[in-house]
């Protein structure tokens, strides 16, 4: 499983800790990933996704899952995510038409 956010893409970065005497070490700078379940309301159901703290802070305050979605951008989102964002695409479309 890949140290990626399913949300926000963020990943795994390198780096070097840097002592008092300046020597340099390399490292790994992990992202803060958690196993959450999130809530569809336009779909009905939840999804299980791994994100950091961050991305799950972003979608509390954008008010959901499905709001989320829709701003997100295509090229951070995984697969899983994308096909969820197509999902509620086709959901909201039809949702006007039967209004």
């Amino acid at each position: 499983m890949a140290r990626r956010c399913e949300l926000s893409g963020k990943a795994v970065q390198v780096g070097h800790l840097v002592s008092h005497s300046n020597r340099k070490t390399k490292c790994r700078f992990l992202p803060n990933l958690c196993n959450v379940t999130l809530q569809s309301d336009a779909l009905g159901k939840r999804v299980r996704l791994r994100i950091t703290a961050h991305a799950l802070r972003t979608v509390e305050h954008r008010g959901g899952l499905d709001a989320f979605l829709v701003k997100a951008s295509e090229g951070d989102l995984s697969q899983t995510a994308r096909l969820l964002k197509r999902e509620l695409h086709k959901k909201l479309a039809e949702a006007p038409a039967a209004a």
